[in-house]
């Protein structure tokens, strides 16, 4: 095995690192590739080996987060109510998001837009997204809730939406300790599950056709 085979992990781990702390202090403009390898006090060449642009840096931290966080989601799923699963796997995602929260958010120009390979709605990130869209249906199908038979197979992904939104407001959120965001969280999760065992009810049917347009025309 070679020197370098020996060292990989290390050595990409230093390199992420490092550039997680610049883009903390400059964010993601204004970090380079150069400045990356700097700090990780290793060549610009070998910065490029391992990563081959700063997206790809940013992917690879996408995917320890999502890994990190696995065994806290598992946590998350206990419990015979829905709301209060729900509440636990989006907070889970603020506490450990916490120390790279002005990060994230300076990334937002590039991750909006759906062609960066940065966007949570990208293909590069499908693997996550599918596999966070699957803990909202684990949380539906262990807490027993009724879903109107049309809505199921869409309410795990506007699950994994409203959440999207919440992490968003929480990014943005200047009040101590984002108070505001978590508060936002369990006022709105009353609301989001009282309309989820409402559209359940028969009456409810052409709402949910309204709804489910709106779906089809977003995901399109």
């Amino acid at each position: 095995m070679s020197k370098l085979s020996r060292k990989g992990p290390e050595t990409l781990e230093k390199i992420l690192e490092a550039a997680l702390d610049l883009f903390r202090e400059k964010g993601f403009e204004g970090a380079s590739m150069r400045d990356i390898a700097n700090r990780a006090e290793v060549s610009t060449g070998l910065a490029y080996y391992y990563f081959n642009s700063k997206d790809a840096i940013v992917l690879a931290f996408y995917d320890r987060a999502y890994r990190d966080l696995l065994p806290k989601l598992e946590e998350a799923q206990t419990g015979k109510k829905l709301a209060e699963r729900l509440e636990r796997l989006i907070a889970a995602k603020f506490e450990y998001f916490a120390p790279n929260r002005r990060f994230l958010g300076a990334l937002m120009g590039h991750a909006a837009d759906p062609a960066s390979p940065l966007s949570p709605f990208g293909e590069p990130s499908r693997k996550i997204r599918d596999a966070e869209i699957e803990h909202f249906a684990r949380a539906l199908r262990e807490t027993q809730t009724s879903v109107a038979a049309d809505l199921e197979p869409h309410l795990p992904k506007l699950l994994w939406m409203y959440q999207m939104s919440l992490i968003l407001f929480w990014m943005y959120d200047a009040s101590e300790n984002q108070a505001r965001a978590t508060r936002l969280l369990t006022a709105s999760l009353r609301m989001a599950v009282m309309l989820i065992r409402l559209a359940a009810l028969p009456l409810m049917k052409p709402a949910r056709k309204v709804v489910l347009e709106l779906v089809e025309i977003v995901e399109s």
